[in-house]
Order: C-alpha cells, then sequence, then structure tokens
C-alpha cells in the first residue's frame, strides 16, 4: 500500500464559500502561488463558467502562473438530465478552462437523483459515465467527487456503488467520496470507504471529501486514509461554507508527522505557518491563534510553575518540534512571571537582561497588570517594557503635545481633527514638527497626524498598517467614567504585532497603544 498522499486544495472554490470572505481574481492568483509554494498536489482553482470571476482567472492562471509541484483543476458537474454531452454548457466550459484535471461533482445519493434532479437513477448513473467518458476523451485526467456519497450509502448502497462503477468503467482516475452534509463519524468513514475500497481495488484513487459539522472533519479524513483512501481534499485554515471543510493545516501534519504518511514534498512543511498566515491575510480573514500547528498559540506556555521544566526538556510539553511546520515556541508572560520565565523570555526576544533588569520586569508587570494591562495579548507592548528595564529608550520621536477635536456639522454630521506637536529623531538632533489632520474618529485622526509628522524621517512608515482596534471596558459599574482597555494590531507585511492602552481616558488609552504601535514597528521594519 502506498505510503504517499495526494493533497487536493479547494480553498479557491469551497473556502471562498464561508460567509464574509470574498476574494479577487488577483487574491486567487497569489493564493494560488502559495499552495504552489506548499507543494500541494492539486489546487482546484473555481467553476470556469460559473461568473465573470473565474472565467478572468483561468484566462489569467494559463498565462501567468507557472506551477512547479502543484496541478489546476478546473471544477464543474455532470450533464444535465435527459441532456448530450457535446451539447452542455458546463462541460464545454471545463473543456475551454484548458486545465490538463478536472473535478466534476455527481449525485451519489438516490434521494438526490430522485427529488433534486428529478430523474431516474438509471439516468443518474448515465449522467456521471457520459460525462466522464466525454472529459477523458478530451484528453482530461477526471476526478469524480461524489456528493453526499455517505448519506447515500447508508440509505442505497446498491446505488452508490453503481454511481462509482459508472465513473471507474468510463476512466475517472479518481473517485472522492463526499461528506457532503458533514454529518458523518469517523467509525462510519472508515467502514464505508473500507467497503469501497474492496468493492474499487486498483482501479482508481479512492479520495475523502469532508465537511466539518460535527467537528470531524479532520478525524473523518484521516479515518479514510487508515481505510485506503490515498487523496485528501480540503481547505487552508478550514475555511468552507457553514462550519468550513476539513483543515489542510491540521490533517497534513497529522498524517505526516503522526501517521507517517508522504504529503508535501520535501521541506515543504516547514512552509505551513507561512502559507497558512499569508492566505488568511489576503482574505482578510483573522487567524485562529488556537489552530493546531499554525496557530500562534500553538506551542505557547503560560509557564508558570512548569518554567523550569520545559527550560531544561521543551519535548516534554510539546508534541511536535514546532520548526517542523514552521512555527516555534512562545512563552507567554503575565504578572505570575517569575524569573525564569522572564528569562526565558528574553532569550527568545535576543535581550540581555541582568538581575536589576529582570526584578525591574517583574515588578512592573506585576503593577500594570493590576491597572488592567493584559501583555499576554499584547506582545510587542511587552517587548518594549523589556527593553525598557535595560536601560533603552526609543529615540525616533517625542510626543510634546496632542489634542483631539470633534465637531458637529449643521448637518448632524461629526468631524474630528487632531492636532500633534512631535520632536523627530534623537535628543541632539531633534527637529520639531506641527501637523493637523482629520479622520474618521480620534484615533484615526491621531494616527494620520502622527505619521504626517514622522513620515519624512521614517519612510518605513508606508509600510506599516493598523489591522484591527478593541476596547474593552474593564469597570462597567463606573459607567462611561469606566476604564478601558485598548489593544491595537498592526502589520508590515512580514510580521504582525499587538500593542496596549489602559486609563480611564479612551482617547489615552489610544493613544498609548498606537505610540507603541509606531515605535514597535520602526524598530523591527527596515528602512
Amino acid at each position: 500500500m502506498s505510503d504517499m498522499i495526494e493533497v487536493f486544495d479547494t480553498t479557491l472554490r469551497d473556502g471562498l464559500q464561508v460567509e464574509g470572505v470574498s476574494a479577487s481574481v488577483e487574491d486567487k492568483l497569489r493564493i494560488a502561488e502559495q499552495l504552489d509554494h506548499l507543494g500541494v498536489h492539486y489546487i482546484e482553482g473555481g467553476w470556469p463558467g460559473a461568473n465573470p470571476k473565474d472565467i478572468e482567472f483561468f484566462e489569467r492562471a494559463a498565462r501567468d502562473l507557472r506551477f512547479e509541484s502543484s496541478t489546476l483543476v478546473a471544477f464543474g458537474s455532470t450533464r444535465r438530465p435527459r441532456g448530450k454531452v457535446d451539447d452542455d454548457a458546463t462541460l464545454r466550459h471545463l473543456i475551454d478552462a484548458g486545465t490538463s484535471a478536472v473535478c466534476i461533482v455527481a449525485k451519489s445519493w438516490d434521494y438526490h437523483v430522485l427529488n433534486a434532479l428529478q430523474t431516474t437513477l438509471e439516468e443518474g448513473e448515465a449522467m456521471i459515465a457520459d460525462s466522464v467518458e466525454y472529459l477523458v476523451g478530451n484528453g482530461r485526467r477526471v476526478l469524480v467527487d461524489m456528493e453526499h456519497f455517505f448519506d447515500g450509502f447508508k440509505r442505497n448502497q446498491e446505488f452508490a456503488l453503481r454511481a462509482i462503477e459508472a465513473a471507474v468503467v468510463k476512466g475517472a482516475s479518481h473517485l472522492v467520496l463526499c461528506d457532503t452534509n458533514g454529518g458523518s463519524l469517523p467509525h462510519e468513514v472508515q467502514e464505508i470507504v473500507t467497503a469501497v475500497k474492496s468493492h474499487v481495488g486498483d482501479d482508481a484513487t479512492i479520495g475523502i471529501h469532508c465537511h466539518d459539522d460535527t467537528g470531524c472533519a479532520v478525524a473523518n479524513s484521516m479515518a479514510a486514509v487508515l481505510a485506503g483512501a490515498r487523496h485528501v481534499q480540503g481547505t487552508l485554515n478550514g475555511l468552507g461554507e457553514r462550519t468550513g471543510n476539513t483543515n489542510l493545516t491540521t490533517v497534513i501534519p497529522n498524517l505526516q508527522l503522526k501517521l507517517g504518511y508522504d504529503c508535501l514534498p520535501e521541506g515543504r512543511l516547514e512552509r505551513l505557518t507561512a502559507v497558512s498566515n499569508h492566505v488568511a491575510e489576503v482574505l482578510n480573514r483573522p487567524m485562529n491563534p488556537q489552530a493546531p500547528y499554525v496557530g500562534n498559540s500553538a506551542f505557547a506556555h503560560k509557564a508558570g510553575l512548569h518554567v523550569s521544566a520545559i527550560a531544561r526538556a521543551k519535548d516534554a510539553y510539546e508534541h511536535v518540534d514546532p520548526e517542523l511546520v514552521g512555527n516555534g515556541t512562545r512563552f507567554v508572560v503575565s504578572e505570575m512571571a517569575g524569573r525564569a520565565t522572564i528569562t526565558m523570555k528574553a532569550d527568545e526576544l535576543g535581550l540581555e537582561m541582568d538581575g536589576p533588569a529582570v526584578n525591574q520586569v517583574i515588578d512592573d508587570l506585576k503593577r500594570l497588570e493590576h491597572e488592567g494591562y493584559h501583555f499576554e495579548a499584547a506582545d510587542a507592548s511587552l517587548e518594549l517594557l523589556m527593553r525598557r528595564a535595560t536601560g533603552w529608550h526609543q529615540d525616533f520621536f517625542r510626543v510634546e503635545s496632542m489634542r483631539v477635536i470633534t465637531d458637529e456639522t449643521m448637518a448632524g454630521d461629526f468631524t474630528t481633527e487632531a492636532t500633534v506637536k512631535v520632536w523627530v529623531g534623537s535628543d541632539g538632533s531633534a527637529t520639531r514638527h506641527v501637523h493637523t489632520a482629520e479622520g474618521n474618529g480620534p484615533v484615526n485622526a491621531i494616527d494620520k497626524a502622527l505619521r504626517a509628522a514622522v513620515l519624512d524621517a521614517y519612510p518605513q512608515l508606508e509600510r506599516i498598517h493598523l489591522t484591527d482596534y478593541k476596547v474593552r471596558i474593564l469597570d462597567g459599574a463606573t459607567a462611561t467614567g469606566a476604564v478601558t482597555r485598548v489593544l491595537l494590531d498592526a502589520t508590515d507585511g512580514e510580521r504582525s504585532w499587538t500593542t496596549i492602552g489602559v486609563s480611564g481616558n479612551i482617547i489615552e488609552a489610544s493613544w498609548r497603544a498606537l505610540e507603541e504601535s509606531l515605535v514597535y514597528g520602526l524598530l523591527h521594519t527596515p528602512a
């Protein structure tokens, strides 16, 4: 039995069906490049002919993309009931897409054939056979997604197997068993895949395509592999309609690191975290920090009493070496941190800290977290705090004063204006700048004014932008006088970071977080 598992990525079709996500043609091309960089075997690009975007994507892909590892796949369906293959628009669009491989969805549940298609089971078989024969005859490798296969097999096993036979006898290279409703459980998947594998033998590659409605998509895919499937379909970061699809960033390392299968070319698994984050950034879809393997917290330790043990034997607390998937160990620091935790965090950041500096950090953490700071969620602010304890101070700019004015116009609109007075540069050669800017709120106005003041000296600020702004009320009992905590997320396109500000004045809290965000960005973003 082969130890190689084909990985079929459907992020560009199934993944884009998730609520709140939309991708331009340019976005899809960038994601396809990343998937090839990762080394997946197949990239499903979309449904040519279904919409102008997918038509343009396949045209641009043929012209602009040069894959090293992956095969681009066009997706479609079988011919229409009682139709002819040479007069079917969907099949014609699949041929026109120009891909060497195509994937068609076929009805394998008698309930769907009889009620959704409103035709006979015999015609349902013929639709599959005719479509596969036509596509193979036009020189295409044909993968058939057997839609709702597990529901169909449970209800009418005889017809589900007839649907499979209709594809195999006409030359389909892959039979992909789909848990389209996502309602199956691992033991059911393993039993049914075993039965199908026994029935088909080596006449076609058995694949698995799962949705996550029971939270079992990854487990179901692994159960299918253990039963003989050698082709796994899924999406990056588990994107997909409803609750999503099989998450490739989880199932690939599970299969490769835990079960010993070869899923990606040698040396590619370590790209997994970077590609996962890149795709999330392109789609403006925040990563789940607790995602297995690739999440920011996947190998994070809020060390506490275990810190010394982690320092001596890190593998005792991590199920795999995080570098195998391109991630890394992180030590989370809070007011409960001891000297060993701070020392390990300093080593992680490349900071040299003596005993007094470590003690200063511990004292500062206890005081600030009592005031409402939360450094576990603000990695950049923590680093700046630790740097200041060593005697470091930032000399990028120094704010003399800052003023925010909000007016209501006669039309009932609100306008916000911020003025900042800033000394830019180190103390001995600093120059004074005064800038005013309007924004759609106080934070936006302050950000614009400060950037205008320092941009000439630090052009790298053009690459730094805020990605999220979160406010939390810490003591709601005091109503409008409550202390607020502000978290700002930012990125320079290469790294992302979070800063924090806490104050009874929301503008002051926002300002503190914004100032630290820009300082951190200037510290780590090259000119």
